[in-house]
């Protein structure tokens, strides 16, 4: 039965109709604009949208020419920021406008603060007033505020009218926007008071007022809260929308779920591109010199860290000219402690997204990740002890005194050097948070360097006071 239904399965996936063939065939069938505006009808936003990079430029004119402002807006809301903008390009400069004034405020933001300053100047200037605001407003946030990611597009009632009169309202404001599943309740002075369900308010008596059935304890954020303090919050709540709010209580905008996924999708792209030792998040796009911008600076760091490990391996010439054979050892102690420290870190980040963590949580974090680190350290360091040991015995001929001396200097390295390194793996990203630095920006390459030096001063000068001070071995 199970093999039946996977050939069912693979057979609908085979004969699923390519949308995006069909609209293109629609759009060179060279049938009258009327015939083909029916046609395109039939088909979502976004299965045109997925279309449009496969036309010539005629043909795209040709569609812009055919589409309403609506259904254009529509769909390149659906496409790439870059692919979006050169459409624009090629629509004379007012229809462009149109379009633009037609979009979700806080999408119409972006595409224009990506757009070259003088065609932003235009667009700007031939966009209607309503829209113009709405953009206006979003640009005054700064990128990294909640305000700058929120939109307009919002149902808002005085709390003072009844459910009959309510619904009167909402009729007259849903022409105009499309978030109406939830309701915001302000009262006279235009404060926010709280927010209605659509279906409490549907099914509700004509003659009650809208105040009763107002939830007075709905979230809200504040616009110029900073994303991260209040993404947490935002995700704990399953609403389809939250009011945002100015510093007088008033509504500003509203961050949707929609808005919310862009949200997170940005922090975990900019949190990836910083523990890939990158500044920002990079793309297919991008020229030589700005790929090289954004990696150098943390390629540099890494490159002194690197010089100081070197330095240090430099500061023990002496100990590896009496026993070479521990060299070949090194990269063992500074794998499994940069490895370690990528752990903790992950750990740290994560843990860190909550942002009612305590002093007594953050220590007893970092006192877990060193007992994790230590107890890991003892089973790996011992099993390095009996194989290293075991190894150079065989392969090397050496005698199981000195061969063992070796690899219980190497074991007991392992264990410190993977204790401290879980420590500083946990320890840097909360000292990054307190000092208002993102954690991510611990990433994976920095953490790595910094537990290669400790893992190289802990291997060496365990070697020199053991191996040469104690044991007095030279080989």
């Amino acid at each position: 039965m199970l093999q039946i239904n996977e050939t069912i399965t693979a057979k609908e996936r085979v004969d699923k109709p390519d949308y995006e063939q069909e609209i293109i065939a629609i759009i060179r069938s060279g049938q009258s604009p009327k015939v083909l505006r029916d046609q395109l009808e039939d088909y979502h936003e976004n299965d045109i949208a997925d279309a449009i990079p496969e036309l010539t430029v005629q043909e795209r004119k040709k569609l812009f020419h055919l589409l309403d402002i609506p259904t254009l807006s529509d769909i390149l809301e659906y496409m790439d920021e870059d692919v979006t903008i050169s459409c624009l390009k090629e629509m004379d400069l007012l229809k462009a406008a149109s379009v633009v004034s037609e979009m979700d405020s806080d999408y119409a933001a972006d595409l224009l603060d990506a757009m070259p300053e003088d065609r932003r100047a235009r667009v700007l200037n031939l966009m209607d007033e309503e829209s113009k605001q709405d953009v206006q407003l979003l640009a005054s946030f700064d990128d990294d505020e909640i305000g700058s990611k929120m939109s307009t597009d919002y149902i808002v009632i005085n709390r003072s009218l009844s459910v009959k009169a309510a619904m009167r309202e909402l009729i007259s404001q849903a022409e105009d926007n499309n978030n109406v599943s939830t309701i915001y309740v302000v009262d006279d002075a235009e404060v926010f008071y709280g927010a209605v369900d659509l279906r409490e308010l549907i099914i509700a008596r004509q003659d009650t007022v809208l105040e009763d059935l107002a939830a007075t304890s709905f979230p809200y954020v504040y616009a110029h809260e900073s994303i991260d303090d209040c993404i947490e919050e935002l995700k704990d709540y399953s609403e389809d929308s939250i009011p945002v709010l100015d510093s007088d209580n008033r509504v500003l905008g509203v961050i949707t779920s929609q808005n919310l996924i862009e949200v997170v999708d940005e922090e975990m792209g900019e949190d990836y591109a910083l523990f890939a030792g990158l500044t920002a998040e990079e793309d297919l796009s991008e020229t030589l010199i700005e790929s090289m911008k954004k990696r150098l600076p943390w390629l540099i760091i890494l490159l002194f860290l690197g010089l100081m490990v070197s330095a240090v391996v430099s500061a023990f010439e002496r100990v590896v000219a009496q026993l070479t054979l521990i060299m070949a050892f090194q990269s063992l102690i500074l794998d499994m402690s940069g490895n370690v420290g990528t752990q903790s870190l992950a750990v740290t980040i994560r843990v860190l997204m909550d942002e009612t963590l305590t002093a007594r949580q953050k220590v007893g974090l970092i006192i877990k990740e060193s007992r994790v680190g230590f107890c890991n350290g003892l089973v790996l360091g011992s099993a390095s002890f009996l194989v290293v040991g075991l190894f150079l015995m065989i392969a090397k001929g050496l005698p199981a005194s000195f061969a063992y001396a070796i690899s219980g200097c190497i074991g007991l390295s392992m264990v410190i050097a993977m204790l401290v390194s879980s420590a500083v793996g946990t320890v840097i990203p909360l000292a990054f948070k307190q000092i208002h630095v993102d954690p991510a920006a611990a990433s994976g390459p920095l953490i790595t360097t910094v537990n290669d030096l400790v893992a190289v001063v802990v291997y060496y000068s365990l070697s020199w006071f053991l191996l040469l001070q104690v044991l007095h071995l030279a080989g």
